[in-house]
């Protein structure tokens, strides 16, 4: 890694709170001693030389992170331009390469033509999507990891950052239109992706205390609170702001260390939001309680007035789930006496009407659970079924996927003391959640590489007759929809010449999944934010020549 970028996380990023215990010396000290010297740049040659074609040649869009107000992550064969015969004759187009980082997770999204895509140094791109060549760049404050929202006219690029900053910019060239900062903690982030509706954008908020400051016996832990905010996408300017938990953090004692300890706190929204038109709602999965006193609204589906931002109903799956990184540390001093599992859900959740208008509220949580809840009944359960194991990173995690009859999850359960433990992909009926048909992952390939893992726990995608998942071996597969069979298997941990020069190599898939648009599959490959392989690319994929 750069030295660069470990100095930025030290100084302004998650690692503040230790790089605040540093004088500036010590601070370029430690990250010229942990990083290197960044040998990757941009030639000008990757840059396009002639003005982005017609939209009309490029017919598809996927233009958010679940492709509709829904979340369903479905794409029409129309838009897809990939019919299920195709798949398996998919050959990889062009490679992009991520200069000077070691993991790739902004999910890439695609409109007029081009593709946008957000990296861990906090460049987001605008991409040629038949080619690769790069249109422009623009630099937040911090990492980019969520998709990068296109409005409907295609003139505006909406995204959030890892410093808590939503920026808009001009989808053509690039140049910035306003940038807000949606929360004052200092470790304040947006992971999951904003929604933009009517004229507003709805931003959910996470933070890092529980893993960087819980995870420092020496440092308060905690007073973040999760929150979805309300901007006007014209100027940024906030219309409101609802936490999700209603009272804020108050010292409730001290740690063994001394050290004083803060709660309520936590109940991040690490996801994006789902709208609900016919109902004005806007609904949001939400995670864990970081420290005492557990509230009621965290581990569970809250549905919040799109007009007001109130919440209107709350349905809590786990009760009592308060978790923080300190309890898997060393010292503990941090970790809550009685802690819970960490089975928040960061998944978001997806809206499906049924034969007769009936509708159903579907999510997946790290418990290894799917839920359906009635949104027409204050979000009451209709069904569940447990289709993982569960655990602190098992279960389902970011996201399914669904048509009109199944919806699609793959499984995590990742094992870091078992490489082959894990993995998996369900499909399931949305009237009743019984499950049709799964596949278990196979065997990995790399498992004399460490991080090698067959764990399932990134979004998943879905065409007509198909869905992609990908997993932390590396592959990215296509499976038969009527029966789970793998149709297709690119492995990705390996080399890519890669069109803008950059030295690229993949490795595990993670996070924001695959999507499909205009007869291309595009997919990020290299993971990091966790001990597994990773990587710097971008790859795009097609069936024809």
């Amino acid at each position: 890694m750069p030295w660069e970028n470990i100095l930025r996380a030290l100084e302004t990023g998650k690692m503040k709170p230790i790089g605040d215990t540093l004088s500036a010396p010590e601070r370029v000290s430690i990250a010229k001693y942990l990083g290197v010297e960044s040998e990757d740049s941009i030639p000008k040659s990757a840059y396009c030389s002639a003005p982005a074609a017609s939209p009309a040649k490029f017919s598809g869009t996927w233009s958010t992170w679940g492709i509709d107000s829904s979340n369903s992550r479905f794409q029409t064969a129309e838009a897809a331009g990939l019919k299920k015969e195709d798949v398996p004759h998919l050959k990889l187009k062009w490679a992009f390469g991520f200069p000077g980082v070691t993991t790739s997770f902004g999910s890439p999204t695609v409109s007029g033509g081009r593709l946008f895509v957000g990296s861990a140094d906090g460049t987001v791109y605008s991409l040629d999507a038949t080619t690769g060549c790069i249109y422009w760049t623009y630099k937040a404050s911090e990492g980019v990891r969520t998709a990068v929202v296109i409005d409907s006219d295609g003139r505006t690029a909406y995204f959030g950052d890892l410093h808590g900053y939503v920026h808009a910019v001009d989808a053509k060239t690039g140049a910035k239109l306003w940038q807000t900062r949606v929360d004052d903690h200092p470790l304040a982030v947006v992971t999951g992706t904003p929604v933009l509706e009517a004229g507003r954008l709805y931003v959910p908020l996470s933070g890092g205390e529980e893993e960087v400051s819980a995870g420092n016996p020496s440092v308060a832990c905690c007073k973040f609170r999760g929150s979805i905010v309300a901007l006007d996408a014209h100027d940024g300017k906030q219309l409101w702001k609802t936490f999700t938990i209603a009272e804020p953090a108050a010292m409730t004692g001290r740690t063994s260390a001394g050290t004083e300890v803060w709660g309520p706190a936590g109940v991040s929204v690490w996801s994006t939001p789902t709208v609900d038109r016919q109902s004005g709602l806007l609904y949001a999965g939400t995670g864990v309680n970081y420290t005492p006193p557990a509230t009621k609204n965290s581990d569970a589906v809250l549905a919040f007035d799109m007009a007001t931002g109130q919440i209107t109903w709350s349905q809590q799956f786990i009760p009592d789930d308060v978790f923080n990184f300190g309890c898997q540390s060393m010292q503990r001093a941090n970790c809550p006496e009685v802690h819970g599992k960490n089975w928040d859900i960061g998944f978001p959740p997806m809206l499906k009407t049924l034969v007769g208008g009936r509708r159903l509220l579907i999510v997946g949580q790290k418990s290894g659970v799917v839920h359906a809840l009635d949104p027409d009944k204050n979000g009451k359960i209709v069904w569940e079924n447990k289709i993982a194991k569960g655990g602190t990173q098992g279960g389902i995690i970011w996201g399914g996927a669904s048509d009109d009859a199944l919806a699609y999850f793959s499984v995590s359960d990742w094992d870091p003391a078992n490489p082959e433990a894990g993995g998996g992909v369900f499909a399931l009926d949305i009237a009743t959640g019984k499950t049709v048909w799964s596949t278990p992952a196979p065997k990995p390939t790399c498992l004399e590489m460490k991080g090698c893992s067959a764990a399932q726990p990134g979004a998943v995608s879905v065409i007509p007759g198909v869905v992609f998942a990908g997993s932390l071996d590396g592959h990215l597969r296509a499976y038969d929809t009527a029966n789970g069979a793998i149709i297709w298997d690119f492995d990705t941990v390996r080399n890519f010449k890669a069109v803008d020069g950059v030295r690229a190599h993949g490795g595990s898939m993670n996070g924001n999944g695959p999507i499909i648009a205009g007869g291309m599959v595009y997919s990020n490959s290299g993971y990091s934010r966790m001990p597994v392989m990773p990587g710097n690319v971008l790859l795009a994929f097609s069936a024809g020549k």
